[in-house]
Formats: C-alpha cells, structure tokens, sequence
C-alpha cells in the first residue's frame, strides 16, 4: 500500500468523525470524500506531466488541501485555517519526513491564492482543485478560477 492510499484511508476516518458535529457545512462530507480523492489522481497526472513535482506527493497534498474546511465546515479562510491541523496530521500519520510535511502543509496553507505563483507543488494542487470542482460542475465563483482553469486548459491542448 503506497502513502497515498493510507494518507486517504487516514482522512475518511477524519471525515467520518465530522459526521454530526456541526448542523450547517459549507460542503457536504460526501463531497470532501469525492473531492479529496479525485484532486489527488488529477495531481498525481498533473505532475506526471509537468515533471516538476514528485507525483505521490502531489497527490497526498491534493488530497488533503481542503482539511481546513473538513476540521471547520467552512471555506473562508479554510487554507489558513488548515495548515497548522494537517501539519500535525501528517507528523501524526508517520509517513512522511519533516520536509516533506512542510512543503504539503505549505501547499493547503497557499491553494487558495490562485493569482499567486507558488512552488511547483502549490500550483498542481491550485489547479487540481479548479480542474476537479470544474468537472463536477461546480461555477467558478471567483474570476481567477477561471482563468487558472482556462490556462490550464491551454497548455493542455497545446502540449505545452
């Protein structure tokens, strides 16, 4: 069993103890499920093909970049909001090195600031998460997802 999947089958139990707690979420507990595991196969491809990011790690951050709006049930403010959690999270899981949890907690604390330029892992996990919420239909309630999709899309096409 690679980390990945124990990092994600560590979160469903996270989620799973959220059940209950709060009467009103910004987004349902079926959607973080959905969200967190198909953000990680789309980054995990998405630094596959960039070439810049080791993919497994991408994919770990990917999962857990919404672990601020699972503690809190809210999305303003969620990646500030996550980052000192989910570092605790992944020292706790013991399957990662100190930078490695570093660079991930970094990558939730950052995925929210989508005009922003960060490190290559940052960017895979900001366009993971546009690409997924884009596939199921989410409207990007914010101009910069757009045009961070729409890049995205552009570079794609053009093999760039």
């Amino acid at each position: 069993m690679n980390r990945l999947l124990k990092l994600e089958n560590l979160l469903l139990d996270v989620i799973g103890q959220q059940e209950g707690k709060m009467e009103k979420r910004d987004e349902t507990l079926n959607w973080e499920r959905i969200h967190m595991a198909s953000s990680a196969r789309l980054a995990w491809e998405m630094a596959l093909e960039r070439k810049d990011a080791d993919p497994e790690i991408a994919a770990c951050a990917a999962a857990v970049h919404d672990f601020g709006r699972i503690l809190t049930g809210r999305q303003k403010d969620h990646a500030e909001a996550g980052y000192a959690p989910v570092k605790e999270f992944l020292q706790k899981s013991g399957l990662f090195s100190a930078e490695e949890t570093e660079e991930i907690a970094q990558a939730v604390r950052h995925h929210s600031s989508k005009t922003v330029t960060g490190t290559p892992l940052e960017e895979i996990v900001k366009d993971a998460d546009v690409v997924d919420c884009f596939q199921y239909g989410y409207p990007f309630d914010r101009p910069e997802k757009e045009v961070r999709y729409q890049a995205w899309l552009e570079k794609r096409t053009n093999g760039n």
